[in-house]
């Protein structure tokens, strides 16, 4: 048995239940893996609520590092005693677990686990969306909306090393100077007014090649205002509420303008993309260009804590939850 947080019923944090869970021994293809450190995630909270359903009753989380401590038939890609990372697995807030061996990604020698569990899932989805979805290009410019958050802070400096010109929205005095500290040449305060009419000013009136937006929402018409001609709006989170489009020739009004909502579901499912977007997120974090900073840490059995106060907008940067 391990113990875990787990969801029988979906609503807010306090469905989030620490109690025992069966574990067993890996089958073929699987490891059994000890966690050191467990990465908390927005799509955790949307599960948790049901936005996003899952088969119930399930173990929450989706990011971890750790220790494997046994090896399944087959397996050749791990051995015990690796130290190893994965993300985008359902199960990851418990003390150990099973999982595909196919997934995991190895922690090189200088980052350590809580980096990689801190990085791993939000510092893959900066690199999809700033290497594929829309593959930025030096001198190009770009809005990040919060650009505060776990993913934002990993992204604008990615970004910035990229050679693009980094706009970011962020919400209050200190979200706005921490936005600066990580890559952003500009941070507008979302919460003194409406941030469109400023990059535009900030852009001499053309608006920025791409915007990404994870807050959903409340800033989805925004984003499309701030936006050159066929300019490219990324969708790829809903933190204030899902996003819709009842009228697609808004697109054309506003400039035969392109939507897409990525997932890494898509982006991420191939071993070799993988481990290819992790070698690039490590070898960014051990030169310096990304500096991950984990701001809080909670106990595993306080997860229903720290969903509050991811949800609640009081976190900044990374969190993780200790085992």
């Amino acid at each position: 048995m391990s113990k875990a947080v787990v969801v029988r019923q979906t609503g807010t944090p306090q469905v989030l239940s620490h109690e025992d869970w069966p574990v067993g021994a890996p089958e073929a293809g699987q490891v059994r893996l000890r966690q050191t450190a467990i990465g908390l995630n927005f799509i955790d909270t949307y599960q948790r609520s049901g936005l996003y359903p899952v088969k119930l009753p399930f173990v929450a989380g989706n990011e971890a590092a750790g220790v494997v401590v046994a090896v399944g038939p087959g397996v050749t890609t791990v051995r015990e005693g690796d130290r190893v990372c994965y993300q985008g697995v359902l199960g990851a807030y418990a003390e150990e677990r099973l999982l595909a061996a196919d997934r995991l990604v190895p922690i090189p020698e200088g980052i350590d686990d809580e980096t990689a569990a801190a990085a791993l899932l939000k510092g893959l989805t900066a690199y999809y969306l700033l290497v594929t979805t829309w593959p930025v290009q030096k001198g190009e410019t770009l809005l990040w909306h919060a650009a505060a958050g776990g993913t934002g802070l990993i992204a604008t400096q990615w970004a910035r090393a990229l050679g693009a010109n980094v706009i970011g929205t962020a919400g209050g005095p200190e979200k706005v100077a921490l936005a600066k500290a990580h890559g952003c040449d500009h941070v507008i305060d979302y919460s003194a007014g409406d941030f469109a009419p400023r990059v535009r000013e900030l852009t001499a009136g053309r608006g920025v090649d791409v915007v990404y937006d994870g807050v959903g929402k409340a800033t989805f018409e925004g984003s499309l205002d701030c936006l050159r001609p066929r300019g490219l709006l990324v969708s790829f989170g809903n933190a204030s509420g899902v996003v819709s489009i009842p009228d697609l020739t808004v697109l054309s009004k506003k400039g035969s303008l392109y939507v897409t909502r990525p997932t890494g579901v898509h982006y991420l499912s191939r071993r070799e993309d993988l481990l290819a977007g992790a070698e690039a997120l490590f070898a960014a974090i051990g030169s310096g260009a990304i500096r991950i900073d984990i701001t809080a840490r909670f106990a595993l059995a306080d997860a229903a804590k720290a969903h509050q106060a991811l949800e609640g907008r009081e976190t900044t940067g990374s969190v993780i939850l200790t085992p």
